[in-house]
């Protein structure tokens, strides 16, 4: 895209001097003329009326100065923002995420990103931690926070571990148990659990499975739900006992127990998580923005 044509004609029209004009383009004079024969042919008008003693702009060069003005400046801003969009600086970023885990640390983390690059838009996605993975695997979001429940088996993922918390038994008040600190899974063998659906969280309800069958038993499973309110309203309707991370705890009725599993392996990891190969280049700020915070704000 040729834009001397018009960058010569502002000169001389600024200088009202071809002499004056060709120095300050560092040109020579002649090529100054030519650019400007050729734009007044082109516009079919005369710019400039021209004795050998003066350069006046004629009322259509008047006119028209204003606009190759507003031309070149428009035409800077958007090689601007041609030039920011391939760096990152201007675009979207697509946010997977369960909202419990990350309620008050991802608030603070885009607060102080938008502040940064106010141009990115930021877009928020809630999915259950069995559609995560999915999303992230088809390009529909491009960074994730949830659980590490079976995420570190699948290929081609990025992730950074933000926090670790514990598994609990969650039970009503006034359940036998409901006073203890801590519990062994071996000792629920006669209890009726309540679960989120396993297409909602297929990690999690196989988690369940697990510790179970490593303590001599099959869960005795007497109903699911699609949410995970839901699921607590169940527990606090004495239907029956559930395990879930204990940063439900905060959020849960005040009627409800979190109580601590004994034993290894009873705790999941909060991950922020993202593809290797990622075509948005906007995400690397916001990871770099994430890094930063974790440092700042130790978990």
């Amino acid at each position: 895209m040729d834009m001397r044509p018009l960058r010569y004609f502002i000169s001389v029209a600024e200088h009202l001097n071809f002499t004056e004009a060709s120095k300050q383009l560092y040109v020579a004079q002649p090529a100054v003329s030519q650019q400007i024969a050729y734009l007044e042919k082109r516009l079919g008008v005369k710019l400039f009326n021209r004795t050998k003693h003066s350069v006046e702009l004629t009322h259509a060069g008047t006119v028209f100065l204003n606009d190759a003005r507003e031309i070149l400046k428009k035409l800077d801003e958007s090689y601007e923002h041609v030039k920011h969009a391939e760096e990152g600086y201007i675009g979207t970023i697509n946010i997977g995420l369960l909202s419990t885990p990350v309620r008050d640390f991802l608030p603070q983390l885009i607060r102080k990103f938008r502040r940064k690059y106010p141009k990115i838009n930021i877009k928020l996605n809630y999915h259950h931690v069995g559609q995560i993975i999915e999303k992230l695997k088809s390009d529909e979001i491009d960074i994730a926070f949830t659980l590490s429940l079976g995420l570190h088996s699948v290929g081609g993922l990025e992730y950074k571990t933000l926090w670790t918390h514990p598994h609990s038994i969650i039970m009503y008040h006034e359940h036998p148990f409901a006073d203890r600190k801590s519990i062994h899974m071996a000792e629920l063998v006669n209890e009726a659990f309540v679960m989120l659906e396993r297409d909602k969280s297929p990690q999690g309800f196989d988690l369940l499975l697990s510790a179970c069958s490593n303590n001599g038993f099959s869960p005795n499973l007497v109903n699911t739900a699609s949410h995970i309110e839901a699921v607590l309203m169940m527990v606090d309707s004495e239907m029956g006992i559930t395990m879930l991370p204990k940063y439900f705890e905060p959020y849960a009725p005040p009627t409800l127990r979190f109580i601590d599993i004994e034993g290894d392996g009873y705790h999941v990891d909060i991950l922020a998580s993202w593809k290797k190969i990622n075509q948005n280049p906007s995400l690397t700020l916001f990871i770099e923005e994430l890094n930063l915070m974790l440092k700042e704000v130790p978990a």
